[in-house]
């Protein structure tokens, strides 16, 4: 079975802290796909930039429609999370 390494907010300082610090502003907790990208806090922080431009920055989509879209992609490739 395959294992990434994650760090919980504790082992977290500088940079990382800072992106993990965003993600619990943003949604309360740090999601699982939020920690495993935690091996690679730059990556992170563009992931969630551009998470943001897809969900909440301009578009003819409304975000009722954008989320709708999620559910059903995450749906189709067995995504629970």
């Amino acid at each position: 079975m395959a294992w990434i390494k994650v760090y919980s907010i504790e082992e977290t300082s500088g940079f990382l802290r800072k992106q993990y610090d965003a993600a619990i502003k943003r949604a309360g907790k740090i999601w699982n796909i939020v920690s495993i990208m935690g091996q690679n806090p730059r990556t992170l922080k563009f992931s969630m930039d551009f998470y943001g431009a897809i969900m909440m920055g301009r578009s003819p989509l409304s975000r009722g429609q954008r989320e709708m879209l999620a559910v059903v992609v995450s749906s189709a490739n067995h995504c629970h999370y």
